[in-house]
């Protein structure tokens, strides 16, 4: 189970979402006048060049400056065509015109997963099979068990259909070895599962294997549920190659083939075309098999099948991806006939696919799956959009007819001397219209992830890791980043621009991560597990700060962080049916952000005007963070209590994971003390900010030059230090229990060494401070519309080439990302009313209505 926690991707998941506490939290900077939706507020681009001409006009003269000056006027002409506005419209465009161009190659073009599993596909590493369109589940043991359970399971042919009988059986029982029978029938039971796996030799097709067949069909009860067949060398090695024996193969076949299509209406039937052989490699007495001999049989075998369509739903399938394995691999061959193991282990897996992925349904085998129907929450939450969507339409009508029966404007009323305001109805039927057209908006948006990620309009492929694929991407990113850099407007320790800049950066180096399959790389995954605990730190630093300084322990503000952090997940959780713990790291910071409202405003509620009016509340929120670090110890090394918490309902349906909290427990001890860490940083650094310590003037150093020159260094070789362990770990689970203790100092490294030299501090990338204001999004987002699979996957837009298939995605997947954040800004605003009156009246609502929720999901 460990390590399924860890597959689900232990980075991707955490990054932007203890980002999204501090977007939506102006605790963050509690020193600066900043508007708490200011991280929401619309940003028309991430590249702005004015700082940048201001610095660069300083710099130049005569016709360089003006030169300086036209181009940087140029670049503003040109933002104000390519803003992010019109980059939606035209992401919205590029949406319609793919749906369109998928839904018609499905209609016209014909083919299911299926058929794109078993006839085609690529190599994307040694070994690593990839089909066209669609993802190759990985078996197990207990997989297959459980999928050919009191199933019979029948291999026909010659040697090389042998060959795939061992590697099929492999699958079944990894300890069984090829018994080096020859020429002869091999039986294979596994008694467990009531599972039997026969080989029959029948190296040709002839009056015997037809007499075999009319047997099963004649004898419905010893008929096997699956049936591979094949074969041809045989044929073509005893009759010497000859054109006549091609015929009689195609006669041979055509006489089977209504057997065939008898058995394929109650089994599911393929017939494996021959795979090429290396001909420089064959034997003597091979020398006769050459590629366009096999060419000409596997025609004859693809004429002669299914031809008949007497039944058009039972028909044999054809098995070809193996013989496109074997074309790339058919070199390493020992005697040119006979296929390499890692390509035979492909087409067995293909077959495991093909018959199980329909009984199983891995959520990363997309191939030969069935579309799931929509549960009952899902057809509630699609009906509610759609009466919201309507209601728009009307209101919107209603408002237009009624600006077209109002007169021009009326001059002020004589006696009252005010103007004439338009009926009450009126306008509240049009300010009504703002909430409602956000809500349409997340309605088509999340038809969207619904087609993504539900449907089968569009492909998906399966990840695989290589260094480039994880490298080079992240050297673009950082090239971009120190490229578009501006001036700070504070140069206070972790300012907003600069915290914003670092939640961009680590998202974008997550979503990297994620998109490459970078967890099987171990150093990669550790460094990553350190951002991870670097936005829980983040957490814990911005919370405690405001608590801290603002004194603000109010409905309203508990009430703006909850929706902010939760409201995309909570509509994803009915839209695409998946369990509120399924976006672990929302839950994770819902959790600590609840655990430090609780520590600060608990009695005594300690705030700093307190502290400095008498030193010994200092030692108050001292004792109070002692507390918390006992608490979060205590349950850390209580797993049996934990659980037994955790597990009482209903707050088991937020925390368990497929009827299990192991999940969440897992998670929960991983960065348990990230969040104390931040906290006690903050209140650190306000105290020496408070005895005027540190010096944050622009191109100040923060401390002393000695000072400064002596943590930088302390800094740089800590920094450097951990990368040394976490590089030479070996063991992921070892370092994982590590982590927790010393994660804290590769975070509080990399804070020094961004804010102790003074021009470091007074400057900051615009481009990863725009990503890192819409982070939360990003992060939640990249599940179900740029990967794919639940994150298993990548999503494919653009079918046979992957460069352009992921500039289009990430395209469409940030615009979206961006909508969404100005979407919830929108809703907070309504939904979340200051007056405390009619806010308690709306959490009432809304506990109810997420009561039922819970009571619809425990009786489904």
């Amino acid at each position: 189970m460990e390590i399924a926690s860890e597959e689900v991707d232990i980075g991707e998941a955490a990054t932007a979402l203890g980002a999204a506490c501090e977007i939506t939290n102006p605790a963050m900077h509690p020193t600066t006048e900043t508007d708490s939706n200011s991280a929401y507020a619309p940003v028309c681009s991430p590249f702005d060049y004015s700082a940048t001409v201001v610095r660069l006009s300083a710099c130049c003269h005569g016709g360089a400056k003006m030169a300086v000056l036209a181009y940087s006027l140029g670049k503003r002409e040109i933002n104000q065509y390519f803003s992010i506005k019109n980059a939606k419209v035209l992401s919205f465009a590029a949406v319609v015109l793919l749906i369109a161009f998928h839904s018609a190659s499905r209609y016209y073009g014909g083919g299911d997963t299926c058929e794109w599993l078993l006839s085609s596909g690529r190599f994307l590493g040694e070994n690593v099979w990839q089909p066209y369109g669609c993802m190759m589940h990985k078996y197990k043991s207990t997989e297959a068990k459980s999928c050919l359970s009191h199933k019979r399971v029948a291999f026909i042919g010659d040697s090389r259909i042998r060959q795939l009988f061992y590697s099929y059986i492999k699958i079944i029982d990894p300890e069984h070895r090829e018994e080096g029978i020859k020429h002869e029938n091999i039986p294979f039971e596994d008694r467990a599962s009531s599972l039997k796996v026969d080989f029959l030799w029948y190296a040709e097709v002839n009056n015997s294997l037809k007499e075999h067949l009319k047997l099963w069909v004649e004898n419905m009860s010893a008929k096997p549920d699956v049936i591979i067949i094949g074969a041809a060398t045989w044929s073509i090695k005893l009759h010497g190659g000859s054109s006549e024996t091609v015929l009689q193969y195609k006669a041979n076949i055509t006489v089977i083939a209504p057997l065939l299509e008898a058995l394929a209406e109650d089994s599911e039937v393929y017939w494996v075309l021959q795979d090429p052989v290396h001909e420089e490699l064959l034997s003597e007495s091979r020398k006769m098999i050459t590629n366009e001999e096999i060419d000409m049989y596997n025609e004859a075998a693809v004429s002669a099948l299914n031809s008949s369509k007497r039944n058009a739903k039972a028909k044999v399938r054809f098995l070809e991806a193996k013989r496109q394995a074997a074309m790339e691999t058919i070199a390493q061959s020992d005697d040119g006939l006979h296929l390499p193991e890692g390509t035979r282990n492909v087409g067995a897996m293909v077959v495991m696919n093909a018959v199980c992925n329909k009984v199983l349904q891995p959520i990363d085998g997309s191939c030969c799956q069935a579309l799931p129907a929509p549960s009952a929450l899902q057809k509630l939450t699609a009906g509610a959009f759609l009466v919201c969507m309507v209601g728009f339409l009307v209101l919107h009508v209603l408002g237009y007819r009624h600006q077209r029966k109002t007169r021009p404007p009326v001059p002020p009323d004589l006696e009252s001397g005010e103007e004439k305001k338009k009926p009450n109805s009126a306008v509240a039927a049009l300010n009504s219209r703002g909430p409602l057209l956000s809500v349409c908006k997340m309605g088509l948006i999340m038809g969207y992830f619904y087609l993504c990620d539900r449907g089968d309009v569009f492909m998906k492929e399966q990840k695989f890791y290589t260094h480039s694929s994880f490298f080079i991407p992240l050297i673009y990113m950082f090239v971009l980043g120190i490229f578009y850099n501006e001036n700070s407007k504070e140069t206070k320790l972790l300012n907003r621009e600069q915290t914003d800049e670092w939640k961009g950066w680590m998202q974008l180096v997550i979503l990297i991560y994620h998109i490459s399959g970078a967890s099987a790389f171990l150093p990669v995954y550790m460094h990553v597990r350190v951002l991870v605990a670097a936005y829980l730190f983040q957490t814990g630093y911005g919370h405690f700060s405001f608590f801290w300084l603002k004194g603000d322990f109010g409905l309203y503000r508990v009430c703006q962080v909850l929706f902010r952090l939760n409201f995309l997940v909570v509509v994803l959780c009915l839209v695409m049916d998946r369990p509120y713990q399924f976006y672990y790291f929302v839950p994770l910071v819902t959790f600590w952000f609840a655990v430090v409202y609780a520590t600060m405003a608990l009695w005594p509620q300690i705030l700093q005007k307190k502290a400095n009016a008498n030193g010994i509340w200092n030692l108050g929120i001292l004792m109070k963070l002692l507390g918390l670090l006992l608490f979060i110890c205590f349950f850390a090394y209580s797993q049996g209590l934990f659980e037994r918490v955790f597990f009482i309902w209903p707050i088991s349906k937020l925390f368990e994971l497929q009827g299990s909290i192991h999940e969440w427990w897992f998670r929960w001890k991983l960065d348990r003390f990230a969040v104390i860490h931040g906290m006690v940083f903050a209140f650190t650094y306000l105290a020496l900010q408070k005895c005027q310590l540190l010096s944050e003037g622009k191109g100040e150093p923060l401390f002393s030059t000695r000072i400064s020159n002596c943590l930088l260094f302390i800094s740089v070789v800590s920094f450097m230090t951990y990368s040394i362990w976490a590089s030479s770990c070996k063991n992921k689970t070892e370092c994982n229990e590590m982590h927790p203790y010393i994660s804290v100092v590769q975070i509080l490294a990399f804070v020094l060494i961004r804010n102790i030299p003074g021009y470091a501090r007074s400057l900051y990338s615009s481009f990863f401070a725009w990503f890192g204001k819409i982070s939360l999004e990003l992060f939640i987002c990249q599940y179900h519309i740029w990967l794919a699979a639940d994150t298993k996957g990548i999503l494919v837009l653009v079918p046979g080439n992957p460069s352009l298939n992921i500039i289009v995605s990430t395209f469409i997947f940030v615009c979206v990302a961006h909508e969404i954040s100005l979407i919830t800004n929108d809703l907070a605003q309504v939904v979340i009313p200051k007056e405390n009156g009619p806010l308690l009246k709306r959490m009432l609502a809304l506990t109810a209505f997420l009561g039922a929720l819970l009571l619809l999901s425990r009786d489904h």
